[in-house]
């Protein structure tokens, strides 16, 4: 048994709205057993909701469409039913009167349009909806195959439909035997391609639990699903790829979930009762913005020094003999200088520029009481993109140094 997601509406597939839907909506699928297979988004248009809907029924078990309920012409998931069904749209007086009053309460005059919400396809059953106007339609539809494909359509608004599917219905599907559960472990330093070499067999298809691999400015997410009747045997296949992952990637692991690196930071420098401060010339205060948005970060970070800032503040010389090596003396000294300036034990610094019609470089230092590390970063792609990689492998040098440190009396 298997659903598929479908989300309507043209601002979805125009890209002016995004569809944050089919991503909830597939998590809670799991959570009762049951996969997703297919995401389709498709726009208001009826030729191509009905193919969208007819492939769906003849290839999934249980068919989930959010969007399209409204009472407005370019609402057409209903009269999209009813065709697909054959039949015709006929009316729910007790929908009627549920909107009806619901305009009441509201003190507004119910338009005449809205009527159609309450209009369901012949041998459909409404779906509640104690927060909007719009009922929901239940379906089921035979297959060529001889099984029934069960259908829900829920209104688009999250705040209307996420009650909507739990209450009304989940409630409504058939119960499995089987349980999904899904963890996540985050890494960064490897390319994806080196990442999955590493880890070998831990990414091979078919494996239970499975693990999947994302990248997202350099952060690699390893996405570990786990399939089984209890949660605890679940539980104990995603605990037990955990562990070969630590093995296989080692120092690059560092964190879970929705951990970043910055969180890491953060917290292993208030476990420590450290402190940091930087200088940034290149990413125009993300490495800053990051780290004072990780809860308890006042304890940890002094403050720093950003952009054109930086060289009125600090502008260190750089003796003769080091011109040759300009970029990384300069991130060196400025990291130094910003350690004495704000106190701290560590500072980062962030050197160079991402304005230049050749290939930029960067250099990025950590300075603590024992010295100063320098390492060269080469950046791709657009400048945000550079600007966030910067940022991130920065303070990564910092984690590492950290995690070398490890353990230290803490307060």
């Amino acid at each position: 048994m298997h659903a598929e997601i479908i989300a309507i509406g043209t601002e979805l597939t125009t890209g002016a709205k995004l569809d944050t839907n089919s991503q909830w909506l597939s998590i809670e699928l799991a959570a009762v057993g049951i996969p997703v297979l297919m995401h389709t988004t498709v726009s208001d248009d009826m030729p191509a909701m009905l193919e969208t809907l007819r492939a769906a029924v003849r290839r999934s078990d249980i068919v989930v469409i959010s969007g399209g309920l409204g009472p407005t012409l370019d609402d057409l998931t209903r009269q999209a039913l009813a065709d697909l069904a054959g039949v015709t749209l006929v009316l729910h007086e007790p929908s009627l009167q549920y909107i009806r009053d619901l305009f009441a309460k509201r003190k507004r005059i119910m338009p005449e349009r809205n009527v159609i919400q309450a209009m369901f396809p012949a041998g459909s059953q409404p779906i509640e909806n104690p927060h909007g106007s719009a009922p929901g339609v239940w379906m089921e539809l035979p297959r060529p195959d001889g099984a029934r494909c069960l259908i829900a359509a829920i209104p688009g608004v999250p705040s209307e439909m996420k009650p909507m599917f739990r209450d009304s219905v989940l409630p409504r599907l058939p119960h499995s035997n089987k349980i999904i559960r899904r963890a996540r472990i985050n890494c960064y330093g490897i390319g994806e391609s080196a990442c999955e070499e590493k880890l070998g067999d831990v990414t091979a298809r078919g494996r239970d639990p499975e693990v999947g691999i994302t990248v997202h400015e350099g952060t690699i997410t390893l996405r570990i699903e786990a399939h089984g009747t209890t949660e605890s045997e679940c539980d104990t296949k995603i605990a037990e790829t955990k562990q070969l992952i630590h093995q296989r990637l080692g120092e690059l692991v560092f964190g879970e979930e929705d951990e970043q690196l910055e969180d890491i930071v953060v917290r292993e420098l208030n476990r420590r009762g450290q402190t940091v401060a930087v200088a940034d010339e290149v990413t125009g205060g993300v490495l800053s913005l990051w780290l004072t948005a990780v809860s308890d970060s006042e304890s940890c970070f002094l403050g720093g020094v950003i952009g054109s800032a930086v060289g009125q503040v600090f502008n260190p010389p750089v003796p003769a003999g080091q011109v040759e090596n300009l970029p990384h003396e300069h991130a060196r000294r400025l990291a130094q200088q910003t350690r004495e300036r704000f106190g701290s034990d560590f500072a980062l610094a962030i050197a160079g520029s991402l304005k230049t019609d050749g290939i930029p470089q960067l250099s990025l230092a950590l300075a603590d009481s024992s010295g100063t590390e320098v390492q060269e970063h080469i950046p791709v792609a657009d400048v945000s993109f550079a600007r966030n990689r910067a940022a991130k492998s920065a303070l990564d040098l910092l984690r590492l140094k950290l995690r070398d440190l490890w353990p230290q009396k803490t307060r």
